[in-house]
């Protein structure tokens, strides 16, 4: 086997990961925004896509277009501008996991309504139990991006 049969092996893996990534993306995002529209929270298992106007309505919108950008990066990702795009789908899947994240430790410091101050072992752990938003659930496949991005940049330096 070549060296040039082995990239090409590897464009096709890289394709089909970003492909699927960009489909569960939009697949998410238009969720969150049926959700937000129809007035109801929805809960599957570990997946909870929320009704709110900012995280269901906005972070929905945001995990649309983190899928289109994946989608139309997907192509030929060796190119720069196609690179760019599924960066770009990466970085929107890591601002609004950040904000979920974010939100979730805001909210298990403090006690309940009728408790003290700070919440207790358990509450505090507690917080951090399923169900998770679909940004969370997408995060940790949006980064292998970043390997994407170092493979680019060891090719730019052998050239």
């Amino acid at each position: 086997m070549t060296k040039q049969n082995t990239l090409e092996k590897r464009n096709d893996l890289y394709f089909i990961y970003f492909l699927i990534l960009g489909l569960v993306s939009l697949a998410f995002g238009i969720a969150d925004l049926v959700v937000t529209l129809g007035g109801s929270e929805y809960s599957l298992g570990a997946l909870e896509i929320p009704n709110d106007g900012f995280r269901g309505g906005w972070g929905g919108l945001i995990v649309l277009f983190a899928g289109i950008f994946y989608l139309s990066g997907v192509k030929n990702i060796q190119e720069i501008h196609q690179l760019a795009k599924v960066i770009m789908g990466s970085i929107l899947i890591w601002i609004i996991a950040g904000t979920d994240i974010f939100a979730m430790i805001t909210e298990s410091i403090p006690g309940g309504e009728d408790g003290g101050w700070f919440n207790t072992a358990q509450g505090f752990w507690g917080a951090y139990a399923p169900p998770y938003l679909p940004a969370i659930f997408l995060l940790p496949f949006s980064l292998v991006v970043i390997f994407c991005i170092h493979k680019y940049y060891k090719k730019q330096e052998m050239k």
